[in-house]
């Protein structure tokens, strides 16, 4: 499991062209799941992710 986060000024998510969700500035997380992840996996990312100290 692998996860990107990177501060933008805007940004949506598209799928076939229909606009799904949109922010102004913030954080947007690109998350990478694989099928041998577990639920443990998923608790120690989102636990790490939750806890940054972003400035």
């Amino acid at each position: 499991m692998k996860a990107v986060i990177q501060r933008v000024s805007e940004a949506r998510v598209t799928i076939e062209g229909e606009q799904i969700a949109q922010i102004k500035s913030g954080l947007v997380i690109l998350l990478g799941i694989v099928d041998h992840d577990t639920n443990e996996d998923i608790k120690c990312l989102s636990n790490k992710i939750t806890n940054l100290r972003i400035f």
